[in-house]
């Protein structure tokens, strides 16, 4: 083999090398890729796993807990969470017999936390108003009802200032039309009896939970003075 054909083998091998080369190296990085992508941890987790917790105290009942918003409540374990729907509390699902003719549409409690004076919204028919005493604090109660269009509607609402904030608890309750559900005779007043009583054992629930509630200590923050800068 002359020298110029000998160039011309090294040349190609060289080339195949460095083929070779690159093709492992970016294998080797989709690789370590997919194995970040299947077993690393989320990078931004949910911060409401950080400061609250749900713990089951007995056989109907659990503890929420929210150490961000200050404060902890008890509530039968059926009702179902929801702390997605509000960014500063938390919406409890409270569940329908669907055994029972009933028109009930909706069954909702919710807390909510404001950094603001507590006030009531403006309403057309104030059914009651009232107190309740919680521990060593005094709640503001009203509770509101109306008919609009064959729908019926309640709520009932708690407020307690803790300094300069508000915690409002809500109970709501929404009854469609019987004529919606197709019903007529004696099963209308079937319906009505009994959503008078499922209203009325969720509404019992409700205050319940209320006079369940407690403070809790938020978490202290990070004095910025003793901080060290990250390196």
């Amino acid at each position: 083999m002359n020298k110029s054909s000998k160039n011309s083998v090294i040349a190609i091998v060289v080339v195949i090398v460095i083929i070779l080369v690159i093709w492992m190296v970016s294998r080797s990085g989709s690789g370590s890729g997919s194995q970040s992508a299947l077993g690393a941890a989320p990078s931004n987790p949910s911060v409401s796993a950080d400061v609250s917790e749900t713990t089951k105290v007995s056989g109907s009942s659990s503890l929420y807990q929210n150490a961000e918003l200050g404060f902890s409540v008890k509530y039968p374990s059926s009702w179902e969470k929801d702390e997605g729907s509000l960014g500063n509390g938390v919406i409890f699902v409270i569940p329908i017999d669907k055994s029972q003719v009933s028109t009930v549409a909706k069954l909702e409690a919710d807390i909510t936390v404001f950094g603001t004076a507590c006030t009531f919204p403006p309403v057309t028919t104030v059914q009651d108003r009232g107190t309740l005493t919680v521990g060593t604090s005094n709640l503001n109660m009203v509770s509101m009802s109306n008919t609009v269009q064959g729908r019926s509607y309640f709520n009932r609402m708690y407020s307690l200032q803790n300094g300069s904030t508000c915690y409002l608890f809500s109970f709501s309750y929404i009854a469609l039309d019987p004529a919606t559900k197709g019903l007529t005779g004696s099963n209308v007043t079937q319906a009505q009896n009994n959503n008078k009583a499922i209203m009325n054992t969720a509404d019992a629930a409700f205050t319940t939970l209320v006079k369940s509630f407690a403070f809790v200590s938020t978490p202290a923050g990070e004095s910025e003075t003793q901080a060290a800068p990250k390196k």
